[in-house]
C-alpha cells in the first residue's frame, strides 16, 4: 500500500479524538509559521517599514510612485496627529490639523520638524493610519518618513507629505459610512543605525500627544 493511500486510510479510520488532535497540531504549525515570518519582520526595522509599506498592516500606508487618475466624488476629512518619543529632544507640528480630500485626490501638506537640542540629532517617524484597514487604501507618493532625517542644533525644516486615499476604498461595505481617518507620526532618534532602546511599535495614536 502505498504511502498516499496509507495515509487516507488512517484519516478515514481515525477517531474523534485523533482527529481534533491532528487538526490542533495543523493549526499550530501554522500559527508558528505566521508568527515566525512576523518575527523577522520585526527583527529590523527597515524590513517592518517595508513589510508595512507593501502589505498595509496595522494600518500603515502603502508607499506608491503615482495616482491611479481615478478620483471619487466621496469625501473624507483627514486629521494630522504629531508625537514624539522621550528618545529624541524634537517638536514636529503639522501645518494644518485636518484637510478634506475627495478619494483619489492627490494632496501635499506639510510638518515643521525642529531640533530643540544643542547637537545634531538623526530622527526617523514611524506612522500609521486609523482606522487600520483604511491602511492597504492609504498611499503616499513622498514623506519626510520614507528616510532618515539629520537636523542640526536648534534647526528647523519644512518636510511634505505626498498623499491619496485610492478610490477602491468606495467598495468596502465595512466603511461605507466612514467620514474621517486620521493618519499619525511618532517621531525616534536613532542612533548608530539602530532606534533608541525606547523605540517601540505601539499605535502612535496611543502615545502623549506634544
Amino acid at each position: 500500500m502505498s504511502d498516499d493511500v496509507q495515509s487516507k486510510h488512517d484519516e478515514a479510520h481515525a477517531t474523534p479524538e485523533e482527529k481534533a488532535r491532528r487538526a490542533r497540531n495543523t493549526a499550530l504549525i501554522c500559527v508558528g509559521v505566521v508568527a515566525g515570518m512576523l518575527g523577522l519582520a520585526f527583527a529590523s526595522v527597515p524590513l517592518y517599514r517595508l513589510f508595512c509599506q507593501v502589505t498595509g498592516f496595522a494600518g500603515t500606508p502603502i508607499a506608491g510612485v503615482k495616482s491611479s487618475g481615478e478620483i471619487s466624488d466621496r469625501r473624507l476629512v483627514v486629521r494630522f496627529d504629531a508625537n514624539v518619543s522621550p528618545s529624541i529632544p524634537w517638536r514636529i507640528v503639522p501645518e494644518t490639523p485636518s484637510v478634506e480630500v475627495r478619494l483619489g485626490e492627490t494632496q501635499t501638506i506639510f510638518f515643521e520638524l525642529t531640533n530643540k537640542s544643542d547637537k545634531p540629532v538623526t530622527g526617523i517617524a514611524m506612522y500609521n493610519v486609523q482606522p487600520d484597514q483604511v491602511g492597504p487604501y492609504f498611499v503616499k507618493l513622498d514623506c519626510f518618513c520614507f528616510e532618515e532625517q539629520t537636523l542640526g542644533p536648534g534647526e528647523t525644516i519644512i518636510a511634505p507629505v505626498v498623499f491619496f486615499i485610492d478610490a477602491d476604498l468606495d467598495d468596502e461595505r465595512d466603511l461605507k459610512n466612514l467620514d474621517s481617518v486620521t493618519l499619525s507620526y511618532t517621531m525616534f532618534q536613532v542612533k548608530d543605525g539602530a532606534l533608541s532602546s525606547s523605540a517601540s511599535f505601539i499605535n502612535p495614536v496611543e502615545r502623549k500627544r506634544l
